[in-house]
């Protein structure tokens, strides 16, 4: 429920309507799907939107994995709001909503049994309020992008190639909590790629970026938030490219997510 308003809400629109359908296998537990349902109603609730239609079906048991559940929505754009991921210039400031990898590293955790020390617990949240207050304190936001599948690093990448432009993020400044730092050093994942799903990444005008960033800590799902680096040109005869600049001064790209994402989580 939250991915689908956050989907809608990076285009600059106004998440209005949902559907929800289920698939069911065949003696799913009705208190799990109780449960289900009420988190659904409080999101919705939440990022005040409607849940006007949807489905459900049952299939044998053994075929189901449980249950699956497909949403879609649908929003209106207001006027004089254009944004997109061809839209970055150099000078452009980039900012992350929060910390990185927290949902991603909940559900391996989850998945697969694994205990840490550290309470983790997955950022879904919707944030299409977060993203219309950046958008009235910087009304010249280029795009949003929500970093799920392949990461931070997937994102930037896709913003690069959209505008022609290369992207240097600073390693000291990403946020990023030590215990999923520490867990993704253990099973081998690098942090940038691991997905999200309540957090954003923008890109400003280096002039409203101070603005932006004071607006996302207002909100309760931006108190962690920061500027992360910033848009530079493109050499001539070269693809563009996401570099991170290390916490040693040395400078390393950030790929695309290359195979399978894991955990696979949608």
């Amino acid at each position: 429920m939250c991915g689908t308003v956050n989907d809608v809400a990076t285009s600059g629109a106004l998440p209005q309507y949902l559907s929800c359908g289920f698939i069911l296998e065949e003696g799913f537990p009705v208190e799990s799907l109780t449960k289900i349902c009420r988190s659904i109603a409080e999101a919705a609730q939440e990022a005040q939107v409607k849940i006007v239609t949807g489905d459900t079906k049952v299939v044998p048991k053994g075929n189901g994995d449980g249950i699956f559940i497909n949403t879609s929505g649908v929003g209106y754009i207001p006027a004089g709001v254009d944004l997109s991921g061809a839209y970055a210039k150099p000078g452009d400031k980039i900012l992350v909503s929060g910390t990185l990898g927290d949902h991603g590293i909940t559900i391996m955790s989850c998945r697969e049994s694994l205990s840490f020390e550290a309470d983790i617990q997955t950022d879904a949240a919707p944030l299409n309020h977060l993203m219309q207050e950046v958008l009235n304190a910087a009304p010249q936001t280029r795009c949003f992008r929500d970093p799920t599948r392949g990461g931070l690093a997937s994102t930037l990448n896709e913003l690069s190639d959209q505008s022609q432009v290369d992207i240097t993020v600073n390693e000291t400044d990403i946020p990023v909590k030590p215990a999923v730092l520490g867990a993704c050093e253990m099973l081998g994942y690098d942090v940038y790629q691991v997905a999200n799903e309540g957090k954003i990444i923008a890109i400003v005008p280096s002039e409203e970026a101070e603005a932006a960033l004071a607006a996302m800590k207002k909100n309760k799902y931006g108190q962690e938030s920061a500027i992360i680096g910033e848009v530079s040109e493109l050499p001539e005869a070269r693809a563009p490219r996401v570099a991170l600049r290390t916490s040693f001064g040395s400078t390393r790209i950030l790929d695309m997510l290359v195979g399978e994402q894991l955990p696979r989580i949608c």
